[in-house]
C-alpha cells in the first residue's frame, strides 16, 4: 500500500449503499464510517485470525476486533468446530435445550463468584436487566452509573445521560446519577444525599485504569452499607481481565454482573450473573413479585452457547489471559519506543491494562485531538493496520506487532511534522474522525 495513493473505491460505493439503507450506515455506531478518515472507512470480506480483508483485497491485521468481542482471533478453530457440530442439530426449539444446562454449568464453574446465569444475546439487555432487578429488589427508582466509563446500555435508563438523549422523555433519565471513579467519598455523598433512593451502583470493575487500592472493597461495602446491589459491567473485563473477570482478579464479589463480547468471540451471547437470592427473583421458586427478567427468543440459541463453551474451555486450558498481556506488553512498549523515537512520545501515549490497550492523540497543546487522530489513523491504515485501539488477540504474531510498530514509526514521522506545523490538515485529506456520541450529524 502505498501512503499516497491508498485509496478504497470499493469499499467506499459500499458505504454509499450502506447509508442508503441502514440508518448510520453501520449496525454500531462505532463501526460508522465517520470514525474514520474521509473515504478511509474499509468494508470487510473476511477475517481469518488477526488479520481482515477488505473487498478492495487490502489486508490488515485488526485490532480492537469486533469492538473488543474476537480474542481469540476470527474463525478460531476450536469455536468454529463447536459450532459446526450444532450445525445440523437444529438451533432454537419449544423447551430448553440440554446445551442450556451445559452452557450454565460451564460458566459457572469459570465465573464461580456467580450462583446463577442467565444468557441472552446483548450487552445492554444484560445491564438493563440488572439495573431492573436492582430496582425490583431493592424496591428503589435510582440507578447510580460510573460516569467516567463511556457506555452501559442502549436502553433509556442510560442513553438518556449521553449527548444523544433525543426521544427519551426527562422523567426517565433524572432516575440516573452519575458518581465519579476511583472516589469513594464523592460516592458516599451521593448516596446519602439520594438516600433510600439508590437500587444499584453500576460500574466496569476496571477499564482504562487499575482501581485505586482499596476501591472496589470500599465500593462493596458501601453498597452494603447503603442497601445498594453492586453490579460489575464486566462486558470488557470479562476474560481479558481473567477468565471470571475483574471480579475473580481482584477478588471483590459483585450481587450481579454482566458478561458479553470475548464470551463468544464473535457469536451473540451476553450473560446476566450473580447471587441466587436476587437471580431467583427472576424465577419460578420464589414467593415474591416475579420480575420480567430475560425472556428472549434467540437468547439460548444453541450455537452461541456452544461458541461461548468452547472459548471457556480455549481461554482455561491454552492460558489465553496470559497471552493477551504478554502481546499487550510488546505491543506497548515497541509503540511508546517508536513514538518517543520521533519526537512525538508526548503526544502518542497508550494506556489502559495490557490486554485492553487505547492510544490517546494529543494536539501541541496536548490536549486530545480528533484532527490528530485522523492524521495518525489514515497513515495506519495504508500501512496495513486497521487498528480503532491497540486491543489485542491471542491470533497476533510478533511478526504482526513489528509490522504494527513500523507503522506506527511512520505515522508518528508525519504527526512530527504536523506538530512543527503547528496544523495537521494538510494531512488530513478530507474532515475529521468525529466521536461516537454527539447531539448533531
Amino acid at each position: 500500500m502505498d501512503n499516497e495513493e491508498f485509496s478504497l473505491p470499493r469499499s467506499r460505493a459500499a458505504n454509499e449503499r450502506l447509508h442508503a439503507m441502514v440508518p448510520g450506515g453501520a449496525h454500531t455506531y462505532a463501526k460508522g464510517d465517520d470514525q474514520y478518515p474521509e473515504n478511509l472507512a474499509p468494508v470487510i470480506s473476511h477475517g481469518q485470525g488477526a488479520h481482515v480483508w477488505d473487498i478492495d483485497g487490502n489486508r490488515y491485521i485488526e485490532y480492537g476486533s469486533g469492538l473488543r468481542s474476537v480474542s481469540l482471533g476470527h474463525a478460531h478453530p476450536r469455536v468454529i468446530e463447536a459450532v459446526r457440530r450444532e450445525l445440523d442439530r437444529g438451533s432454537n426449539f419449544v423447551r430448553p435445550s440440554i446445551m442450556e444446562v451445559e452452557a450454565a454449568e460451564r460458566f459457572l464453574a469459570t465465573v464461580p463468584t456467580a450462583e446463577m446465569v442467565k444468557f441472552a444475546k446483548n450487552g445492554s439487555d444484560a445491564t438493563t436487566a440488572a439495573v431492573r432487578l436492582a430496582r425490583a429488589v431493592t424496591g428503589r427508582p435510582r440507578a447510580a452509573i460510573c460516569g467516567d466509563h463511556p457506555f452501559f446500555s442502549t436502553d433509556d435508563w442510560f442513553i438518556g445521560t449521553t449527548p444523544m438523549p433525543a426521544g427519551i422523555p426527562a422523567e426517565t433519565t433524572d432516575l440516573t446519577l452519575t458518581f465519579p471513579y476511583g472516589d469513594l467519598a464523592a460516592t458516599e455523598e451521593l448516596l446519602t444525599r439520594h438516600q433510600g433512593e439508590v437500587a444499584c451502583l453500576i460500574l466496569e470493575p476496571a477499564t482504562h485504569t487499575e482501581p485505586p487500592p482499596g476501591y472496589l472493597t470500599g465500593l462493596r461495602e458501601l453498597a452494603d452499607r447503603h442497601g445498594c446491589v453492586l453490579v460489575f459491567d464486566e462486558m470488557i473485563t470479562g476474560f481479558r481481565w481473567s477468565e471470571a473477570g475483574a471480579q475473580g482478579l481482584y477478588g471483590v464479589v459483585p450481587d450481579l454482573s454482566t458478561f458479553g463480547k470475548a464470551l463468544g468471540n464473535g457469536f451473540a451471547v451476553s450473560a446476566l450473573a450473580g447471587r441466587r437470592e436476587l437471580m431467583e427473583r427472576g424465577g419460578l421458586r420464589h414467593s415474591g413479585d416475579r420480575v420480567f427478567l430475560l425472556s428472549t427468543t434467540h437468547g439460548a440459541e444453541t450455537h452461541s452457547l456452544a461458541a461461548a463453551m468452547a472459548v471457556q474451555t480455549t481461554y482455561t486450558e491454552e492460558g489465553i489471559t496470559a497471552q493477551l498481556h504478554s502481546l499487550g506488553e510488546r505491543l506497548a512498549a515497541g509503540v511508546r519506543e517508536a513514538a518517543a523515537g520521533m519526537g512525538v512520545g508526548d503526544h502518542i501515549t497508550v494506556r489502559g491494562r495490557a490486554s485492553n490497550l487505547v492510544f490517546a492523540t494529543l494536539d501541541g497543546n496536548g490536549q486530545p485531538s480528533q484532527r490528530y487522530r485522523t492524521l495518525f489513523l489514515r497513515r495506519l491504515l495504508a500501512a496495513g493496520v486497521l487498528a480503532p485501539s491497540f486491543v489485542v488477540s491471542s491470533a497476533l504474531s510478533d511478526a504482526d506487532i513489528d509490522h504494527t510498530v513500523d507503522a506506527v514509526a511512520q505515522a508518528c514521522a508525519v504527526y512530527r511534522k504536523a506538530l512543527d506545523a503547528g496544523d495537521p490538515t494538510p494531512w488530513l485529506e478530507g474532515r475529521p474522525v468525529k466521536p461516537v456520541f454527539r447531539r448533531l450529524a
